[in-house]
């Protein structure tokens, strides 16, 4: 019998204070940006918005933050995978990861279009067909089709939570509750976009106080 070699990561980088640190720094990070991202453009025309250098000053803080969100996302979903272990079930890992990695790359591809939009503001070779279109793509891709990713993700995450225990109850059943929000009215109500990062946070938060119940050993493999 050999044994198993060391991870690539030190233990405590997979452990469940990782996952929840990562994971309030998501929360807080796109809850922020979401926020400030509302209040700069919400309303406003592009003739305003070229008018008001403090809002694009807005915009363009709130997408500096996008990037340091995803990154802290991609570090909860992976250590929250590493600790499911040999109790993972293949069917709500692979919709987990999945929704999780489509959400991202959808927030990231919206966040691109914005930037692209901004930059253009100050000279003359933005106008107000292009803004509505840029807009218009960005309002669709992160409202409807990413915050949909995010509830399908939430949906999962619950499951498992609330299969394995590692949370209290009334985290996953919450859970639920912002998914359908999400998948029902994320799309025309924008505010309730905030429900997702603000429910992440809340996970985290109680994987933090939570104690865990011990990871699963690691089969040894025949020499």
């Amino acid at each position: 019998m050999t044994a198993p070699g060391p991870g690539v990561t030190a233990r405590r980088w997979r452990s469940r204070r990782s996952a929840a640190v990562a994971g309030i720094l998501f929360g807080v990070l796109l809850v922020a940006a979401l926020a400030m991202m509302r209040v700069a453009v919400s309303g406003e025309s592009l003739q305003q918005l070229e008018a008001d250098p403090a809002r694009q000053t807005l915009i363009r803080t709130a997408l500096n933050l996008v990037p340091f969100a995803g990154i802290a996302f991609l570090w909860f979903i992976g250590v929250v995978r590493d600790q499911l272990g040999e109790v993972e079930d293949r069917l709500f890992s692979t919709v987990f990861l999945g929704s999780g990695l489509l959400f991202l790359g959808m927030l990231f591809q919206g966040a691109v279009t914005v930037t692209s939009l901004v930059e253009m503001i100050p000279g003359e070779r933005l106008d107000a067909g292009i803004w509505t279109f840029g807009r218009g793509a960005t309002e669709a891709l992160v409202s409807v089709y990413a915050m949909r990713m995010a509830a399908v993700f939430t949906l999962s995450v619950s499951t498992v939570a609330l299969r394995t225990a590692a949370v209290p109850r009334w985290v996953p059943f919450s859970g639920y509750a912002v998914a359908l929000v999400l998948l029902l009215v994320a799309g025309t109500q924008k505010w309730a976009q905030l429900l997702f990062p603000a429910w992440v946070l809340v996970l985290s938060i109680a994987i933090l106080l939570t104690p865990g119940h011990g990871r699963p050993a690691e089969p040894t493999r025949p020499g």
